[in-house]
């Protein structure tokens, strides 16, 4: 009998999807991230039982029955907590968190700050439809002013997140925006997501067709796309428009951006380690173009290298004279 062993470099997309029916919405961009996603794992070659998604709670959080690898579906918000102990429970898993705008920004926002900030070695994916959509198209905290929803009928009187401008003022080291229907682009943003080490936040920019269709339309719109989007790489001009005609810069004696004609001087060139490059981009409204690609990337140790790191420093250090230890600083005498 002839035994053929698959190996994990061997691996297509398909063998990354579980048998369970998948369940969004016809015309879900959804759909098209989770394609992305198996696509970037088998690109890799990543090892189906080394692999773990953590979701919580609203459409994006179907996300870890739908790929067969482990996974947990946890409680809205707490995704980053959970995955931070699977994480340091096991450092050799890829661990992913798979979250939406209200899931991740809203109940879960002091969660998702902390992981940043902290720098676990997780790989954050953010869904952003701008809505709540499980719960029937409530306005969510990524919403624009003005948005009517069952929650907001007279339209939303608040400011929207800028999902990227969170990750980055919560000290996120590796900062990517990308789109549910720039698949090349998309899978290649996954990939550098993954290679990073630490935390990285990839917000996708994501159509509910139910409750809020087109929403992105003026971005993603074939009319619209070449100039309303500005793919930065790094090290490369930051130009755009149908003939790459049009490039940003400083606006001289400001720290504002300006579009300008590419054949100006002084066009931006993208440094992904300027952090405050990655901040204006983060936060491009049109007129301006929208940034997509890696805005930031500036590795460090991560939260788990140095809390395994830290016995075995401690370990290394001498002992000292423990009932001198004990009797230091301020003592009581204890009488019977």
């Amino acid at each position: 009998m002839t035994v053929t062993t698959i190996t994990d470099a061997q691996l297509a997309p398909k063998d990354y999807a579980s048998d369970q029916e998948v369940r969004w919405c016809p015309g879900c961009g959804d759909y098209a991230i989770l394609k992305a996603v198996q696509k970037a794992c088998a690109d890799m070659g990543l090892s189906r039982e080394r692999t773990v998604f953590v979701s919580g709670i609203g459409c994006a959080a179907r996300f870890p029955y739908y790929m067969s690898t482990y996974g947990f579906h946890t409680v809205h918000g707490r995704a980053p907590a959970i995955a931070t102990g699977i994480k340091l429970a096991n450092p050799d898993l890829d661990v992913w968190v798979m979250t939406g705008d209200g899931d991740g920004l809203s109940i879960g926002g002091n969660h998702m700050l902390h992981v940043l900030r902290r720098n676990v070695d997780l790989n954050i994916v953010l869904f952003n439809n701008e809505i709540y959509g499980l719960t029937k198209g409530q306005y969510s905290p990524t919403s624009r002013r003005g948005t009517r929803s069952p929650s907001t009928p007279l339209g939303s009187i608040e400011n929207p997140v800028s999902a990227c401008a969170f990750a980055l003022g919560a000290g996120a080291r590796f900062v990517a925006r990308s789109i549910d229907t720039l698949q090349a682009h998309l899978i290649a943003v996954l990939k550098r997501a993954h290679a990073h080490r630490g935390a990285s936040f990839l917000e996708i920019l994501q159509n509910c067709v139910v409750f809020n269709d087109a929403v992105f339309e003026h971005i993603t719109g074939k009319e619209f796309a070449a100039d309303a989007q500005v793919l930065v790489e790094h090290g490369k001009p930051l130009v755009f428009g149908k003939n790459k005609e049009k490039a940003l810069r400083l606006k001289p004696g400001s720290l504002t951006l300006e579009v300008v004609d590419a054949t100006a001087a002084d066009i931006l060139v993208h440094d992904e380690t300027n952090r405050p490059l990655a901040q204006l981009l983060a936060t491009l409204e049109p007129p301006f173009p929208t940034a997509m690609g890696v805005l930031y990337c500036n590795p460090a140790a991560s939260y788990e290298h140095d809390v395994y790191a830290q016995p075995g420093a401690a370990q290394g250090v001498k002992g000292g004279d423990l009932d001198a230890l004990l009797n230091s600083e301020r003592t009581w005498e204890v009488l019977p």
